[in-house]
């Protein structure tokens, strides 16, 4: 995938300066970049490396001001990191929806059908009455449940596992391992101590535009669904539990686990290894730390939290202050004990 320098700065509408002709086929970073390359600059602590990079072209902000000789082309932008991310979606595009065609062995089930520009990779398996959208792309190795809908332009990576009756809109990306719609942890105690398992006859329904890391599970709602709103992206390692909903654009980093039937709202930004309590309601913009363990509703909106159990942020700063010296202050404490006992016995001497 060759594009000419010209071409990148029509597909951008930057302003060209150099030699639009010149040829590029792959993205680096400025410090890194060889002939045949395009980069970026955005942050000004790189600029030393613009007047001695390698590569063909580097995209640039208006603002920017050339301090010496370059040699590479530049397309200058309004936002040189917005326009490369915008590269990056072309890039990421081409080399991942070029795919076409019906690898053997595979196997589609009774009233299924595919859109156009379809890929269906080796000993992938789609069940009855699915309904697969345009574009979609599915890897080696996938399974579809019957009765599954997937929207336009979506991507299952090698492996992914897709449960009877669940939904997919249009432009997800399921990564390896994935698995969407499993049982839900319904378990109901009988006197004996033993568990009889609840049948968990739910789905799972994802919006348009969601992300989704590997090894990442989904499980279905007992009865009715899990629900992922759109825009939600979730990374690697990620278990959501039953009847779950997230709000729209929410984000949720590595080994989360969120509870079941709590419902999180949007635009809210869970860290990494974040533990939720089932049966919780956590309002919009809500931004919860690294290991925090969530174990209360959180009814205000922007509340950042930190700590386990969480707890707002200012005050767990307060507090970390106080016994992060806890050490120093048990010192403390006992020489005022100390000193409290050796005038009190002096007192009773005289």
């Amino acid at each position: 995938m060759e594009f000419t320098i010209k071409q990148v700065a029509d597909l951008l509408g930057g302003e060209l300066s150099g030699d639009g002709t010149a040829k590029v086929k792959k993205l680096a970073k400025i410090q890194d970049a060889e002939p045949g390359s395009i980069a970026f600059l955005s942050n000004p602590k790189y600029e030393n490396f613009i007047y001695t990079t390698r590569g063909s072209a580097v995209i640039v902000n208006k603002e920017f001001i050339a301090k010496g000789p370059i040699s590479a082309s530049l397309i200058v932008v309004e936002d040189a990191y917005s326009s490369f991310t915008q590269l990056l979606e072309q890039y990421f595009n081409l080399k991942n929806f070029s795919k076409i065609g019906v690898e053997n062995p595979s196997f589609i089930g009774d009233n299924s059908t595919t859109g156009d520009k379809i890929y269906r990779g080796a000993f992938s398996y789609i069940g009855n009455n699915c309904k697969i959208g345009d574009n979609v792309k599915i890897y080696p190795q996938v399974y579809i449940g019957d009765n599954v809908k997937i929207g336009d332009n979506t991507i299952l990576y090698s492996g992914v596992k897709v449960y009877a009756d669940c939904v997919i809109g249009s432009h997800c990306t399921m990564h390896s391992g994935v698995v969407i719609g499993s049982d839900g942890f319904g378990f109901a105690p009988q006197k004996d101590g033993s568990y009889k398992t609840i049948p968990q006859v739910g789905n799972v329904i994802i919006e348009d535009h969601v992300d989704i890391g590997a090894n990442t599970v989904i499980d279905c709602a007992t009865m009715d669904s899990t629900i992922i709103r759109q825009g939600v992206k979730l990374d690697n390692l990620i278990q959501i539990a039953h009847n779950v909903e997230l709000g729209k654009n929410t984000v949720i980093a590595a080994q989360t686990g969120v509870s079941g039937s709590t419902k999180i709202g949007e635009n809210c930004i869970i860290a990494g290894q974040v533990g939720i309590v089932g049966h919780l309601e956590i309002a919009n913009k809500t931004t919860v730390g690294a290991q925090a363990g969530v174990g209360k509703n959180i009814t205000e909106e922007g509340v950042v939290l930190l700590g386990s159990p969480g707890f707002e942020r200012k005050q767990y700063l307060k507090s970390y202050a106080v016994f992060k010296n806890l050490p120093e202050l048990r010192e403390r404490l006992k020489e005022l004990e100390e000193n409290y006992t050796n005038f009190t016995i002096s007192k009773e001497d005289k």
